[in-house]
């Protein structure tokens, strides 16, 4: 796809200047090595959706496993629940995956999301020197001031019967005035020491790559690969009182005290049971 031209007004000096654009070279340089994940790597300026595309391209059989999509400006991401989710041209990090976990059974893929942001939290840690905490399922909070505040988050879609995209948005240099929501962050806003976004990419794929050969080595099995404990190490969701906001209208609350086999959120409620969340919005309703 063609850049917009630099004249168009609806592009500030500011983001000109302090958001240049990917380098699709050098991160093919970077990450696309003969026996490794990455096979792939595609920047376009501009899209509707990373996972829509790429699950159209592993459709019509123009995607294999380690292909990565990567766009400078997403017009109709999607969150959980069908949500939406905008950013500025290259303001962040907005890619998207395709795995093909065949060595796993169908049944543990659940774990992809939760794997994909120990990953991510990962290689932000190394890469921005950002501590990047996990709420279960699905999103990606930085510490901005004394707040905690979602700078991003992840989202996994069936791709046949075989596949899996998953897709990650990570709010970089979002600034203040810039934020969809006040409870929203970013790496900038939360002290990182680096928002380049070359770099910030690199350390996060290679992290998923090391993490997902891991996790497929074990066959899946969260516990082996040491996946469970690294997750419930790094979920800021466990040791909270959280609200369970479930399919048809129900809700749940109690103490999220574990992160089980199958990736569900235990919750022990006020009746003395324990009940595991598959599926769900959660709200934290205190502190940890």
């Amino acid at each position: 796809m063609t850049p917009r031209d630099a004249s168009d007004p609806s592009r500030s000096r500011w983001s000109d200047l302090d958001r240049p654009p990917l380098n699709t070279t050098a991160l093919r340089r970077g990450l696309v090595r003969e026996g490794g994940l990455w096979r792939q790597v595609d920047v376009v300026q501009r899209t509707g959706s990373t996972n829509s595309d790429l699950v159209a391209r592993a459709a019509e059989g123009r995607a294999d496993e380690g292909a990565v999509l990567v766009a400078e400006e997403q017009t109709a991401a999607r969150g959980r629940l069908d949500r939406r989710w905008t950013a500025p041209a290259r303001s962040g990090l907005f890619f998207s995956v395709l795995l093909r976990p065949a060595e796993v059974p169908v049944a543990r893929w659940g774990w992809l999301p939760l794997l994909t942001g120990v990953a991510v939290a990962t290689g932000l840690s190394r890469t921005a020197g950002v501590d990047t905490a996990l709420k279960w399922p699905n999103d990606l909070l930085v510490t901005v001031g004394d707040e905690e505040r979602k700078a991003g988050g992840i989202l996994a879609e069936r791709a046949g019967d075989d596949g899996v995209v998953i897709g990650v948005g990570v709010n970089v240099s979002l600034r203040a005035d810039e934020l969809p929501v006040p409870r929203a962050g970013s790496l900038a806003l939360a002290g990182a020491v680096s928002t380049d976004r070359d770099p910030l990419l690199r350390g996060v794929l290679r992290s998923l790559e090391d993490w997902y050969g891991k996790w497929r080595e074990a066959g899946g099995d969260p516990a082996a690969g040491g996946l469970q404990e690294t997750y419930a190490a790094g979920c800021s969701t466990l040791g909270r009182m959280v609200r369970a906001e479930l399919p048809g209208e129900r809700s749940l609350v109690g103490e999220a005290v574990a992160v089980d086999g199958d990736g569900r959120l235990v919750l022990a409620t006020e009746a003395g049971v324990q009940e595991p969340v598959g599926a769900g919005d959660i709200v934290h309703l205190r502190p940890a």
